[in-house]
């Protein structure tokens, strides 16, 4: 079971409230304007500042 497509809709950067979007694998969520990741573990979006990785 994957990340519903509900939920991706209303996901927003805990950063700057800007647009995320899937990674192609779809282990993770991308910002753009903050250059981050959040990882997908479990199916769960790990949406915390301190959790983001920098790409």
């Amino acid at each position: 079971m994957a990340v519903s497509k509900e939920l991706l809709e209303i996901l927003v950067c805990p950063k700057c409230k800007g647009e995320v979007t899937l990674t192609e694998k779809e282990d993770g969520l991308v910002c753009e304007a903050c250059a981050l990741l959040y990882e997908i573990r479990d199916d769960i979006p790990i949406m915390l500042i301190e959790e983001a990785k920098s790409i």
